[in-house]
């Protein structure tokens, strides 16, 4: 099993590593100008887009490390198929809270901010024990009740969820 657990955590790492990149990658090469601008007919800017990814990328290395707490998962839990909790995330959804940008952000904030919380969900992904990570989990709206071995999983989503709104703002 730790053997297959490692497996998991490795893929899981790589996947929301491309996913960053990609995100990064994006808001680097777009002109700065562009990445700033507040779309005409509302919404936010990629650099508020990578500024929520980057704090909701705080929030699952915080669960999963343990320094925000997270629910221990009834006996008889059964994790669900990622593609089963995928399907059901709603196509739209309203950030709240903390997670919500505020009103100015430029491309470096969003940039640092990215590069800062993927460096600690890598960390709290590497360091997940096994058994931690099946009988603990959090319950979410968008996406249920999911392990935290999930939380990966879950970033990796929702990194590539907003890349594709970014695109959408920047144009391309």
């Amino acid at each position: 099993m730790a053997d297959a657990h490692a497996e998991r955590i490795a893929r899981m790492r790589r996947a929301y590593r491309e996913a960053h990149d990609r995100l990064v990658a994006r808001l680097r090469e777009a002109p700065g100008d562009l990445v700033e601008r507040t779309p005409a007919g509302g919404g936010w800017s990629a650099a508020q887009i990578g500024w929520h990814v980057a704090t909701v990328d705080g929030m699952f290395a915080e669960l999963v490390s343990g320094a925000r707490p997270s629910q221990p998962l009834p006996h008889d839990f059964r994790e669900r198929a990622w593609t089963d909790v995928v399907a059901e995330i709603p196509q739209k959804l309203e950030a709240s809270g903390s997670s919500l940008p505020p009103p100015e952000i430029t491309r470096d904030e969003a940039l640092s901010a990215l590069v800062a919380s993927a460096q600690k969900l890598d960390a709290a992904l590497e360091g997940l024990a096994e058994d931690r990570g099946s009988r603990f989990g959090v319950t979410h709206k968008a996406v249920g009740t999911v392990t935290l071995a999930q939380i990966g999983d879950w970033a990796t989503a929702h990194t590539i969820r907003h890349n594709a709104q970014a695109k959408r703002v920047l144009g391309k």
